[in-house]
């Protein structure tokens, strides 16, 4: 289980928009610049929420028909860590859609 989500999040996002280009640019000139863009590394990080998620969901299956190695406390853990991870992506969608939307009602 893959302790460092949030801040795997965090730093894949942080490490975007460090070494992307600029916005004008647009992501096709990240990808050629060798940088990564802002909309892959959001999707990256969906998709360790993602698995994050899919991997408690397999723990708690298992825990529940009694497989041999799982336990209740790395049980929790792998739960609470879906948990955060998804409120932690919840957010940024929250904080990118008010973007959106002060953007949209902007006089021009």
């Amino acid at each position: 289980m893959d302790v460092r989500l949030t801040p795997g999040m965090l730093s894949t996002l942080q490490n975007a928009l460090k070494t992307g280009a600029p916005a004008a640019a647009g992501p096709a000139a990240a990808a050629a610049a060798g940088g990564t863009s802002f909309s892959n590394a959001l999707g990256e990080a969906l998709k360790s929420v993602s698995e994050t998620q899919t991997q408690a969901g397999d723990l708690q299956r298992k825990f529940q028909t009694g497989a041999e190695g799982v336990s209740l406390e790395e049980t929790m853990i792998a739960m609470q860590k879906a948990q955060v991870g998804f409120q932690a992506a919840l957010a940024v969608r929250n904080r990118l859609v008010s973007a959106y939307t002060d953007v949209m009602n902007m006089q021009v």
